[in-house]
């Protein structure tokens, strides 16, 4: 079977899921995978790590010899000029040197770069952390957006109602044309309320499928899992792990500074050619002379161990930052939580009760239409505040659950 056959096969086979998933109805997990899938941060973060790996290949190899040809004591005046044979002293040379890095070195420079590609690893992760986390909170927006509109289009139904039931009792004696003209205006509030819903709704689709790669057309209730403790939060989140990387890279580069200290040798070999005359064989190294190291190297190393200390600064201030993330978002979600309680006992079970009486007392011919869709857009209006607040209970523990970087990422 041809190669592009199989390929294409491969490439079917992993679009197929992606589509039926967009198809069906669409969980937040299917709407994180895909973000991670088609994610081109995490795509960048790949290849810088695989290119670091191949750095680090190359890291603990010697330097590549050197090769040199070369024509010593060439005539330059007089009738023989430039002439290779007519002088005796006149020398046809080829030669061919290497830098000799100690292994201690090697192993340095390996360790260096080995450390650049765990770092960049860890970039992998955080992108995809990031794809995951930008991914539920665009699910989460776009999922109560939805929710929202239907709320705004049951109040403008409600509007509607009320006022088609109005204009039939005009022709009766229990009419009332300020009634008819406060429902007409209800209705044109109630019909501008949906259409900035609607917007809304329309963004945050927008934004989801910015992620997801196609329209969901029907989406499932966030289910988030369970917010990791403290310790887990800090410990994965990804500027905390960047930094105990980062502090890795300056610790290794820091060696290679130390090291430094000691020059590398550099051996050569040459073969001479003369007219006429023995051929000669030359041997040579050359050791460079570190006549001060108080002025260069040693600051070279003082400046890599000057890096150590910001990198380990900035690990502190970065864990610090996360501990104090972590406070806020639960307590938010504590806050929230029973705010929505609160809200549901204290405010939309009486709202609900009082919707129930005021349609008994309408159809008792005791309450007016406008006291009836009173009584309902304060209770839609409720539970358009409900909404509002476990959207922002989701996202807030979206961000505890899908901001640290996925277990074992941080090893």
């Amino acid at each position: 079977m041809s190669i592009h056959v199989l390929r294409a096969a491969a490439l079917a086979a992993a679009l197929l899921p992606a589509t039926w998933a967009v198809a069906a109805p669409l969980s937040i997990d299917q709407a994180i995978d895909l973000a991670v899938q088609r994610s081109q941060m995490t795509r960048s973060a790949l290849a810088a790590a695989m290119s670091a790996a191949e750095m680090a290949r190359a890291a603990g190899q010697q330097p590549d010899p050197m090769l040199s040809a070369g024509i010593d004591n060439l005539p330059a005046t007089g009738s023989n000029r430039f002439s290779t044979s007519a002088e005796d002293m006149t020398m046809k040379r080829i030669g061919i040197s290497q830098e000799w890095v100690p292994a201690e070195k090697r192993a340095a420079r390996e360790a260096a770069a080995r450390a650049v590609v765990r770092r960049e690893s860890v970039m992998e992760q955080v992108a995809a952390a990031d794809a995951r986390l930008q991914a539920a909170l665009s699910y989460i927006d776009a999922y109560y957006a939805g929710e929202m509109l239907a709320l705004t289009a049951l109040n403008e139904k409600h509007a509607r109602e009320e006022l088609e039931a109005g204009k039939g009792r005009l022709a009766t004696v229990s009419g009332n044309s300020a009634e008819v003209l406060s429902l007409t205006g209800a209705l044109g509030t109630a019909e501008d309320e949906s259409a900035d819903v609607r917007q809304q709704q329309a963004a945050a689709q927008a934004t989801l499928q910015r992620w997801i790669g196609d329209q969901a057309d029907e989406l499932m209730v966030p289910q988030l899992a369970i917010a990791p403790r403290q310790e887990e939060f800090v410990g994965r989140n990804p500027a905390v792990v960047t930094g105990q990387r980062a502090i890795e890279v300056a610790r290794q580069e820091a060696e290679v500074a130390k090291l430094n200290r000691k020059p590398n040798w550099n051996y050569e070999v040459s073969y001479g050619q003369r007219q006429g005359r023995p051929d000669l064989v030359s041997f040579g190294v050359s050791i460079p002379l570190p006549i001060a190291p108080a002025a260069r190297q040693d600051r070279e190393t003082a400046a890599k161990l000057a890096m150590v200390e910001k990198a380990d600064a900035d690990l502190a201030e970065a864990r610090r930052a996360a501990a104090g993330e972590y406070e806020t978002l639960s307590s938010d979600a504590r806050r929230l939580q029973e705010r929505i309680e609160r809200f549901q006992s204290a405010v939309l079970s009486p709202l609900k009760q009082r919707t129930a009486v005021t349609l008994a007392a309408y159809r008792a011919s005791q309450a007016s239409l406008v006291m009836l869709f009173e009584a309902r857009h304060a209770e839609v209006e409720a539970r358009r505040k409900l909404l509002a607040l476990q959207r922002d209970l989701a996202r807030t523990q979206a961000r505890l659950v899908f901001k640290p970087l996925s277990r074992g990422a941080a090893q």
